[in-house]
């Protein structure tokens, strides 16, 4: 076991010789994390099951959890079982890191990047910030009071006059409720996605509510005003304000539907911007469809105002052919002959030409986080001809705006596109972080070192490094010592493209080795992507993400998405850590009294 031991800690000292260029350019506040994941790396190259079980077999540390101070443990260890041997009182060698040092230090980089965290609660919680929170400074505080404790704007969304309302409204919040919040951007990066799809038609559909038996128990209710209706659940109907003034509450308003059918919508309030009116059948209406007040010859009629056209989808059937192009044409459905047999496939746009020129025949697509995958089976220049799986059963729709994958494909895409250099700009001048998207390669990192030092902000803006492909992952190590070079930096472990990239089968296994090489670095780390997200989005959590976000309290900081229900997510995801922390740090497991838990 002894002799064991020491091969592994000349494996990690030979590993510390071998990067003794890139230690140098390390920032002093990193220097011991740096050697510490170059010891955990080392360690990790070697297979020492065999060595743990004799190690717990004695009841000693079986190397577990040494992520935080790799040289300390074995060295340690080594020393208590030569004194097993000798009988002597033990002479513990110091390696310059000492175990509860590598702990503090871990959440002293934590603090300076993403701030204090809640009181009774080791793990942070970053919530992205919708865009209604610019023009709502009420939501912010809810939020916060709610336990939120670092913001996230995501530059691939809005614009510089809304960040900086976001930002306003977050800043105000935090000074209010006396709490360090940190402010984080995120850079869009070159997510490949789906181009635009061509337009429907300009209509809406007031549907009513019918029980099992087809009666209607409730019905469709429309906003008819020029302004935005004030609740989701209405439909809205432009109409100009000087005929609306007309309206009384009880009103009959008369029309024609698209499908020739005549139909009457019941004015039920009036508002100073509007009236709400009911159909108690279903109604569909286009722009510029008449609209007249039953019994009120003196009530001129009215067109119906602008309508957007409906956002429509590509349906595609499983081994049928879907044409990805470089030019920006509008997407549009297969074309059928009477038959059902197609004429001329599916066809949409990607909003990345670089792709085209690194893809090949044979190599697996995955649209829309995974939902539809295919094959490619032919590539141009500015064009691919795609397979959807026929292994799948049904048909699947595919809209604009839908994230693309090549797990096997190595596209060469750099981190950096000029909008995020542009973006990062106002990052720089208003942000306390910068959320780096895409990175592949410590050739990435260095881009956007340059980048900040250009913007004179190096060493004052921290940076998160986004994980979310498997060329990432393959280059963690190196990408991780890249950043390393400034303070304070992190990683954000973004599993949705990442699950998608390596494999749905592999992301369990992925996610704990970025959290464990994160802590032999001492850097924090952020678990991220649709944690809780049936609850923000939908009211009501399912117990699978009960169990993740249970799981999540391992990492520094929790991420959040936006959603109608946010403020509801974040106070269950609070206790939810509250409640973890009895239990669980990092790997290390508590016993908490039973009888006071029995108490609750």
């Amino acid at each position: 076991m002894i002799a064991k031991l020491d091969e592994l800690i000349s494996a990690a000292r030979e590993m510390e010789n071998r990067y003794s260029d890139v230690l140098e350019k390390i920032h002093p506040q990193y220097r011991k994390g740096a050697r510490n994941l170059l010891h955990y790396r080392a360690l990790r190259e070697n297979d020492i099951r065999s060595l743990q079980r004799q190690l717990g077999n004695l009841g000693l540390s079986r190397l577990a959890r040494a992520e935080n101070h790799v040289m300390t443990s074995l060295l340690t260890t080594r020393s208590i079982l030569r004194g097993f041997l000798k009988s002597k009182q033990l002479k513990l060698k110091r390696s310059g890191l000492s175990i509860k040092e590598g702990r503090k230090r871990v959440n002293a980089n934590a603090r300076a990047l993403l701030g204090q965290s809640s009181s009774g609660r080791r793990t942070r919680i970053m919530v992205t910030q919708p865009s209604e929170a610019a023009m709502n400074p009420r939501l912010v505080s809810e939020m916060m009071a709610a336990g939120m404790n670092t913001i996230r704007i995501n530059c691939a969304h809005d614009d510089p006059q809304v960040w900086e309302k976001l930002i306003h409204n977050a800043r105000k919040a935090a000074e209010k409720a006396r709490r360090q919040v940190k402010i984080t951007m995120d850079l869009a990066g070159p997510k490949i996605r789906t181009g635009a799809v061509a337009p429907g038609p300009q209509i809406v559909r007031l549907r009513t509510t019918k029980n099992l038996i087809g009666q209607v128990v409730k019905p469709a209710k429309a906003w008819l005003s020029p302004l935005h209706p004030p609740e989701a659940a209405y439909v809205h109907l432009p109409l100009p304000k000087s005929w609306m003034e007309n309206l009384e509450v009880g009103h009959r308003l008369i029309l024609t539907d698209t499908r020739g059918k005549n139909r009457v919508l019941i004015v039920t309030e009036k508002h100073s911007g509007g009236v709400v009116a009911e159909a108690w059948k279903n109604i569909y209406i286009t722009t510029g469809t008449e609209m007249r007040v039953e019994n009120k010859p003196e009530i001129s009629p009215v067109n119906i105002g602008y309508l957007p056209p409906v956002e429509q989808t590509l349906l595609l059937t499983p081994g049928e052919t879907l044409i990805l192009h470089a030019t920006p044409e509008p997407g549009e459905n297969a074309l059928r002959d009477a038959s059902g047999e197609v004429m001329i496939p599916a066809h949409i746009s990607c909003t990345s030409k670089e792709i085209f020129g690194g893809v090949k025949p044979g190599q697996r697509i995955l649209f829309d986080d995974g939902k539809i995958s295919g094959l490619i089976q032919k590539v141009d220049d500015d064009r691919m001809e795609i397979k959807i799986s026929p292994e799948s059963q049904e048909a699947a729709r595919l809209g604009a705006d839908k994230g693309i994958n090549f797990p096997d494909t190595n596209l060469g895409i750099r981190g950096l596109t000029e909008k995020d250099r542009e973006d990062l700009k106002f990052v720089a001048a208003h942000a306390d972080v910068v959320n780096m998207s895409f990175v592949n390669s410590p050739e990435d990192v260095e881009d956007l070192l340059d980048e900040l030092r250009k913007n004179e902000v190096y060493g004052k803006v921290g940076i998160i490094l986004k994980i979310e492909t498997k060329q990432a992952y393959s280059n963690l190590m190196d990408i991780l010592l890249a950043g390393m070079q400034t303070y304070p930096v992190g990683v954000m472990i973004a599993r949705g493209d990442l699950a998608i990239e390596t494999g749905w089968e592999n992301i369990g296994y992925i996610q704990e080795e970025i959290l464990w090489m994160c802590q032999a670095a001492h850097l924090p780390d952020i678990w991220a992507t649709q944690v809780l997200e049936n609850l923000a989005k939908k009211g009501l959590p399912s117990r699978a993400e009960i169990s993740d976000a249970t799981m999540a309290q391992r990492a520094e900081c929790v991420m959040l998405n936006k959603g109608p229900y946010i403020v509801n997510a974040i106070r269950l995801l609070d206790t939810i850590l509250r409640n973890m922390d009895e239990y669980q740090e990092k790997k290390t497991a508590y016993t908490p009294p039973m009888a006071g838990l029995l108490k609750r």
